[in-house]
């Protein structure tokens, strides 16, 4: 158990590092060639690089800002989560520093910000869906995020980092334009959708809800072919003013089509709805970990 334990720890930091060179590479490669603000603490940097150019005739570093920025939200995250999740999340943020640090300024994009919006979401977004599986942040407004969410569980990490993106990306309207601010809404779009289906794509489940007068039938066939549990839930049809027996059943998407053809084989006049059930925790499907 121990050795499984520390298999899965090595895991987790290595997937901070390669989540965070990922970041680090389309901060350094596709964002800051082009003034990208994407917001995050590296888009305030790449704000802050722009503005001691012009005023100082001499850039501060991203690695330097990303840094420096970090320090009071970490006292923070210490408070709230606790020393592992602080040491993770530290761990995560020292990479993506070393990573800015290290990583040569090369416009890979030349200077077309459609192009880098567009692999720099990708990017980011893997950077940041990596980072998060291994139940860390990059810092920076990912771990603002993540300590928010703490408060608010009804929110997803992704949708409150949207919405402080949003207002560093105002900033920089004020900086790089509106022309390079606009690029960067998709850019941020294009990121929350990647990290999202990194972090939940794979969670995917069905649930169908199935209205049939052999529901006895159709629930014991589910349970006994499936191997799933069925939930009856009784109603009363509103334009036949019976009484009904609605099945509810979660599966895999893979066991859908098979849920379906055992339906319609007893009872071919069935009523079923099938829906997306993004996440699914409980026996049969995933357990719950927190962040």
């Amino acid at each position: 158990m121990m050795w499984l334990n520390r298999k899965l720890l090595y895991a987790d930091y290595f997937l901070m590092i390669l989540g965070s060179g990922c970041l680090a590479f389309g901060i350094v490669s596709m964002y800051s060639p082009v003034g990208l603000v994407t917001g995050g603490f590296s888009g305030i940097a790449i704000i802050v690089k722009q503005v001691s150019s012009i005023s100082m005739e001499r850039e501060i570093p991203l690695w330097l800002t990303n840094f420096v920025l970090n320090i009071p939200v970490f006292f923070a995250a210490w408070k709230m989560k606790g020393a592992d999740f602080v040491k993770r999340t530290g761990f995560s943020a020292c990479m993506l520093s070393v990573w800015l640090y290290i990583l040569p300024t090369a416009d890979m994009t030349q200077q077309d910000p459609m192009l880098a919006a567009i692999y720099g979401g990708v990017l980011s977004g893997i950077g940041i869906g990596l980072v998060l599986l291994a139940k860390a942040t990059t810092g920076g407004t990912d771990l603002l995020a993540v300590l928010i969410q703490h408060k608010l569980r009804h929110y997803s990490v992704i949708q409150i980092l949207q919405i402080i993106d949003g207002l560093i990306v105002v900033a920089g309207l004020y900086v790089f334009g509106v022309k390079t601010g606009l690029y960067a809404v998709i850019a941020i779009y294009i990121t929350s959708k990647v990290s999202d289906a990194l972090m939940e794509g794979m969670k995917f489940s069905k649930a169908a809800l199935i209205i049939t007068d052999c529901y006895e039938k159709v629930a014991q066939a589910l349970m006994k072919q499936l191997n799933r549990g069925v939930t009856g839930l009784y109603a009363k049809g509103m334009y036949s003013d019976t009484e009904k027996c609605l099945l509810y059943c979660v599966v895999s998407k893979k066991e859908i089509v098979d849920l379906k053809e055992i339906v319609v084989e007893i009872d071919p006049y069935a009523f079923v709805i099938v829906s997306d059930a993004r996440e699914v925790l409980g026996e049969g499907f995933l357990e719950y970990t927190k962040i």
